[in-house]
């Protein structure tokens, strides 16, 4: 892989990221401030994906990580495509 494609891959995964986090911002203060109506029940409706729990037992060392949770719901891809956008323009 180029030097310019490991750039953009990692672009990608940061745009990605941060998007999924506005996206969780964004459902966390639609479920406290929007009343109960089929338009929150829209926005804050998610598919669940749980991955883990990973153990490494080393002889000396031993951890847990997980599980990890993907929650995707409307506001999360929302975020996506905000991030994605800002970044475009400003890049």
């Amino acid at each position: 892989m180029s030097v310019g494609g490991r750039r953009r891959a990692g672009r990608m995964l940061v745009v990605v990221l941060v998007g999924l986090l506005l996206g969780a911002l964004l459902s966390e203060l639609a479920m406290r401030f929007m009343p109960d109506s089929t338009a929150r029940t829209f926005f804050t409706t998610s598919v669940a994906a749980a991955f883990g729990p990973l153990v490494v037992d080393l002889v000396a060392i031993g951890f847990t990580l997980g599980p990890l949770v993907l929650r995707l719901d409307f506001l999360s891809v929302l975020g996506v495509l905000v991030v994605a956008l800002a970044v475009r323009t400003w890049l």
